[in-house]
């Protein structure tokens, strides 16, 4: 884990890799937790037997369910130890390249695109986040973070 003394030391870091993740096991525990809470039991996730000759030949995880582990991919990535609080501002876009296979390993890259003072001296950043897939050669996924933090 990296680790940053205050919002400003990142300021200089604008297109640089600013912390890796622990990587993360996706598992059918995790994936059927995720389809309980967004209702989302379609049969690739969710069915093992079926998905077993299904187009990937097992379940695989939701886009969202890796989207959604951006906070445990930040918190195990880098922190800011003079930085109380942060808030999700949005993300400018999401893109999901490659199926991820239940019991896959994710670990997630993240580059300060962008560094914007905020009243109270926060800090608005733009991070692209890459999820890696543990033996694969390219991410997948692909996503542009925006995140206000303060001190």
């Amino acid at each position: 884990m990296k680790s940053y003394e205050t919002l400003e030391d990142l300021k200089p870091l604008v297109g640089q890799n600013i912390g890796t993740s622990d990587w993360l096991l996706i598992d059918q525990p995790r994936i059927n937790k995720f389809a309980d809470a967004t209702g989302d039991h379609q049969w690739i996730h969710v069915d093992v037997e079926r998905a077993k000759s299904g187009p990937f030949g097992v379940p695989i995880a939701h886009g969202f369910l890796t989207l959604s582990l951006l906070p445990a991919f930040f918190q195990s990535a880098f922190e800011i130890r003079k930085s109380t609080m942060g808030v999700n501002y949005g993300l400018n876009k999401v893109r999901f390249m490659k199926p991820v296979p239940v019991n896959s390993r994710l670990r997630a890259h993240f580059k300060l695109l962008n560094w914007e003072p905020l009243e109270g001296h926060g800090a608005q950043m733009l991070i692209e986040m890459s999820i890696e897939l543990e033996g694969a050669p390219k991410p997948v996924c692909v996503a542009e973070s925006i995140t206000r933090r303060f001190p």
